[in-house]
């Protein structure tokens, strides 16, 4: 759904100048406000609870709560916000606990500030957004046929849920899936609710994670 206004997000990170740089460069857009700032992911969570952003941009080793506990309460507790992790970590099970834990984003430190930029603009619009890096970590983890989380039987999609979820796995919003389409941003929504209760996930990026597990969905479709 569209809105008015800045993107909000609440930014977390235990390093002041970290989040100092990232502020700024966020703020330089025009489009997006930092509207609060964590140290600890309990702080996150309280923040985020209070504040009611559109984007959680959170670290992973934080004191007091880790970001993958803070993501999972935050989804559980206010899951229309959309979780963007910001880390330096890139190993596999660091990833893969974020994604299940509902994050839909998950951009590296040392990637260029431009692409944190359009991963919040991305997530904020209610797309995904992954690092190349951690892109390559989840196709080398789906060609090991190892699970990836949720492991109910798979039913399958409609050919209209399947061209739904093509366009939601390139980022795209649903107003942008709905023009494509020619379909109501409604009806969009109404396809993402079946193919979410079809896979048993929650999130836009853990229905296309096992879209491509399944092999309904090829690395080439997923990337813009």
């Amino acid at each position: 759904m569209d809105k008015t206004g800045p993107i909000r997000v609440v930014l977390a990170d235990d390093h002041t100048v970290v989040r100092k740089g990232i502020r700024d460069f966020l703020e330089e857009e025009g489009d997006i406000q930092v509207v609060a700032e964590a140290t600890t992911g309990a702080e996150a969570l309280a923040l985020t609870l209070e504040h009611q952003p559109d984007v959680a941009v959170l670290d992973i080793q934080m004191p007091v709560m880790t970001g993958i506990e803070a993501a999972r309460q935050i989804k559980a507790q206010a899951p229309s916000v959309q979780v963007l992790v910001l880390t330096a970590y890139d190993e596999d099970p660091y990833i893969f606990a974020m994604l299940q834990a509902g994050a839909s984003g998950y951009v590296l430190k040392n990637a260029p500030s431009e692409e944190l930029i359009r991963a919040v603009r991305t997530v904020a619009a209610g797309g995904s957004a992954l690092d190349p890096v951690v892109t390559a970590k989840v196709m080398a983890q789906l060609n090991t046929g190892k699970p990836l989380g949720a492991q109910a039987a798979i039913e399958k999609l409609t050919q209209r849920e399947m061209d739904v979820l093509r366009l939601a796995a390139k980022g795209h919003t649903n107003r942008a899936i709905g023009l494509e389409l020619n379909i109501s941003d409604r009806t969009v929504q109404g396809h993402l609710a079946n193919i979410f209760g079809k896979f048993g996930v929650t999130t836009r990026t853990e229905a296309v994670l096992l879209a491509m597990k399944q092999g309904w969905i090829t690395l080439d479709e997923a990337v813009e």
